[in-house]
């Protein structure tokens, strides 16, 4: 009985935060994309504030940031952290980050297509790129990334202390990328805001789907 039970209570824990995190992006997009978007003066006040009071060294900080967070770079990153769990043969785990990280990637290149909205426009940019702006790449991919290693961490802390600051860890880190993102005005507020609500919710898909999947064969 207690089998039975636990099992969908595992499936609602894992698809509670993508039933959230589709309700915010969905509520995002439809405030600052499109017509009758009642945030996009608000995320160009945003980007002017930043764009103005933007100075070294933070300039410079910010654009290590960001090619830290750039598709070679997560694929180094998710790499490392696949080799990892490859040595460790927590071969789940490393499922579940190759079915995070890439595809996450590819279905934000699927939504930048869809919205194709135009990315911040500055008489003297700090960064140009020529690719559309909504939800922000380099946001989802941190998000994702970040995520999956908090969560393969937080299997082993041995605290609740532990639990905390690897929360904090990675929360920090993806706002760090996000702000990187709007400070070099690449993209708007808004951007990396859908972005985190995107990267959460696919996440959720992929570690609930392979729990699951793990669930299952320990049953057989």
């Amino acid at each position: 009985m207690r089998d039975t039970i636990r099992l969908p209570l595992h499936l609602v824990a894992g698809l509670a935060p993508l039933i959230v995190a589709s309700a915010v992006f969905h509520a995002i997009a439809g405030a600052a994309v499109g017509p009758g978007a009642r945030l996009a003066a608000f995320d160009i006040s945003v980007s002017q504030w930043l764009h103005a009071r933007a100075t070294e060294p933070w300039t410079t900080l910010m654009l290590a940031v960001s090619h830290l967070h750039s598709v070679a770079g997560i694929a180094f990153l998710t790499l490392l952290f696949a080799w990892h769990l490859w040595r460790r043969q927590a071969h789940y785990w490393l499922l579940a980050v190759l079915l995070s990280v890439p595809p996450g990637m590819v279905l934000n290149v699927l939504l930048k297509h869809s919205y194709q909205r135009v990315r911040p426009s500055f008489e003297a940019p700090l960064l140009t790129l020529p690719t559309y702006s909504f939800p922000s790449g380099h946001t989802l991919a941190a998000t994702v990334f970040y995520g999956a290693l908090a969560c393969y961490l937080w299997t082993h802390a041995r605290s609740g202390a532990q639990r905390a600051a690897l929360a904090v860890g990675a929360l920090l880190m993806i706002a760090l990328v996000a702000f990187s993102r709007v400070y070099l005005g690449v993209h708007y507020l808004t951007d990396v805001l859908a972005a985190v609500a995107e990267g959460l919710g696919w996440l959720a898909i992929c570690v609930t789907a392979v729990s699951s999947l793990r669930r299952h064969r320990e049953r057989l």
